[in-house]
């Protein structure tokens, strides 16, 4: 493999990564009121779900997506209802912060959301998520010649792996330090009423988005 086409997709993937984007959100999410543990549950989901868009790339099956404006629409529609769902979920935490007393906070706050949960909170917000597919659809293919082996391509998704990683674990690293300013109910309130509307905003972004 041509070590400028490795460079050329680790600066692709790089940008990708560091966009703003449902994962940073979630992330911003997750860190404050579950911790640092469910912050990388996130993004372990996160590289689930590039191995999954990664092989099905690579063995053809996603060229679905593209071909089929019903399938799109299909997944295009699941894509945009979990992050709709997300927000909502996030929106009627908001409403329950004044309820809870701040004494009561921080014993919440470390069961609020289970290591599972957050694993696929991050998978789900990636896999059903048409513009991770469209990535692996028009930039990764630019990168694999014809007689590439299924291990160099791997490769490639391998190396968009490790930039996510290293970027969402300082974001995960940064966040913990705040976790103790979730005992401020305004804080929890703000956060999870910022968090609900900027996934439902993704939500409704994502479900005006067009086939190409």
């Amino acid at each position: 493999m041509d070590i400028n086409n490795i460079i050329t997709f680790i600066a692709v993937a790089t940008l990708l990564v560091i966009s703003p984007g449902p994962n940073g959100f979630l992330i911003a999410k997750t860190v404050p009121v579950s911790g640092q543990k469910a912050g990388f549950a996130n993004i372990w989901g996160f590289v689930g779900a590039f191995y999954v868009h990664g092989t099905l790339s690579i063995f053809g099956i996603s060229v679905l997506l593209v071909q089929s404006s019903q399938a799109f629409f299909i997944f295009k529609s699941l894509g945009a209802a979990y992050l709709v769902w997300i927000g909502i979920k996030s929106l009627i935490a908001a409403f329950k912060v004044d309820s809870i007393k701040v004494s009561d906070l921080a014993q919440k706050t470390t069961k609020s959301i289970s290591m599972r949960t957050a694993f696929l909170e991050g998978f789900l917000t990636n896999v059903l998520n048409p513009k991770v597919s469209m990535f692996y659809l028009a930039a990764f293919p630019q990168f694999i010649s014809i007689n590439e082996s299924s291990m160099n391509a791997y490769a490639l998704v391998t190396a968009h792996v490790v930039v996510n990683f290293v970027w969402f674990s300082t974001m995960v690293l940064m966040l913990s330090r705040i976790k103790s300013a979730t005992n401020n109910v305004r804080f929890r309130r703000w956060l999870s009423s910022i968090t609900g509307i900027v996934f439902i905003g993704f939500g409704a972004k994502l479900a005006l988005m067009k086939s190409s």
